[in-house]
């Protein structure tokens, strides 16, 4: 019998430890037969599965251009291929798209191709904040698994949806997005910059096509944050009468700095990756995951008055170093100062924070639209 287990509930060290040649899955959607994959696969000892990639593929219901697609998820791939693994695949339904490297690619029927998917966004969900929550699969030091950028931004984006129902809704989350710093320790994957503008840019494409005009890009992952910006910029030049915003992370803006604030007990440097927040935040959601007997606080990040490390990052200078130069173990900050109840607190703040942002971005479309329809300005010549 063939042992499945989920990749991203690993630490990077028992990643690290996987032999090379186990297969590792990346399925698009839900509803496959486990035991065929497995036959097709000659029935290995272990099979690791990989968060399901959520939508993009003719029938998921928010179809993309198949290369845009194929783009995003042959770099994931690679991601698994460069760290040494041999018996990488993408799991796909049955002629709904092919990869670039068909060699990387296993097809099934699956339960929900048996229907024509619903829409993602419904119709109905028109005039609302349609909130895009991104997380990450990614290392997270010894004592968390890959997953925490994802559940984190899940959570809160859920949380958000459930507070204020008839103002925004939420697609289902992305566990992959972009990191740089993949060389350092294992487990970590990267979607690639440009792929992953051009993919978020597509998302955007296709809802504006289909009468939606605001969007939230809501990230659970700092390495997305550059490239959220330059998909804001193009979409707003692309698409003149919506508006697309995102922000820096999560309980980063005045409701979530306050409630941090309050309740940390960590130094400045306490907080960045894996640290007192993230761990707080991973006791409260899922302590099933969480190795608190394996935590080790690291603080000794080369900071100086313009470029040092914390949740809310200070200083003027925005740089990459690698981050071998300031973790010996992948985490940033003090995650033993770390509570289930911190966790429980953040998170009641980030949500706050987070509808006080939609409410905004509803404020913010209705004045621009009411504007343009008098004729402000240049808008009066067109």
């Amino acid at each position: 019998m063939t042992d499945i287990f989920h990749y991203d509930d690993l630490t990077w060290p028992e990643v690290a430890d996987l032999p090379r040649d186990v297969p590792l899955i990346l399925p698009l959607g839900s509803g496959w037969d486990f035991q065929r994959l497995a036959e097709q696969l000659s029935n290995p000892p272990r099979v690791g599965l990989l968060p399901h990639f959520p939508f993009g593929w003719r029938g998921s219901g928010l179809d993309l251009p198949e290369s845009v697609l194929g783009a995003y998820i042959q770099n994931l791939l690679s991601s698994l291929r460069d760290d040494g693994f041999t018996r990488v695949y993408a799991l796909t339904p049955q002629d709904t798209i092919q990869l670039p490297a068909s060699e990387f690619q296993i097809s099934q029927f699956n339960a929900s191709q048996h229907r024509i998917a619903p829409p993602l966004p419904a119709d109905s969900e028109r005039g609302k904040v349609i909130l895009m929550p991104i997380g990450h699969t990614e290392q997270h030091g010894f004592h968390l698994p890959l997953s925490v950028d994802t559940v984190i931004i899940e959570a809160i984006a859920k949380g958000t949806a459930s507070t204020a129902p008839l103002r925004a809704h939420t697609l289902p989350v992305m566990p992959y997005g972009v990191s740089t710093h993949r060389p350092s320790f294992a487990g970590t994957m990267n979607a690639g910059g440009r792929a992953f503008e051009d993919f978020w840019l597509a998302v955007i494409d296709a809802l504006v096509a289909r009468g939606f005009d605001r969007f939230y890009l809501m990230s659970g992952h700092g390495g997305n944050t550059s490239f959220l910006v330059n998909i804001v910029k193009y979409a707003g030049e692309r698409h003149r009468r919506i508006f697309c915003a995102t922000a820096f992370l999560h309980t980063s803006g005045p409701i979530g700095a306050a409630a941090i604030e309050k309740y940390r007990t960590s130094k400045i440097g306490g907080m960045g990756h894996a640290c007192e927040l993230e761990t707080a935040y991973m006791l409260h959601l899922r302590p099933d995951l969480c190795h608190m007997e394996r935590v080790v606080d690291e603080t000794d990040f080369v900071a100086t008055p313009s470029y040092y490390m914390d949740w809310i990052e200070g200083g003027s200078l925005v740089a990459n170093p690698p981050w071998d130069d300031d973790t010996k173990t992948g985490a940033y900050g003090a995650g033993s100062h770390a509570t289930a109840e911190k966790g429980r607190l953040w998170l009641e703040a980030a949500i706050r924070e987070k509808v006080a942002h939609v409410e905004e971005i509803h404020e913010q479309h209705e004045r621009r639209e009411a504007r343009r329809k008098s004729g402000y300005g240049l808008w009066g010549k067109n």
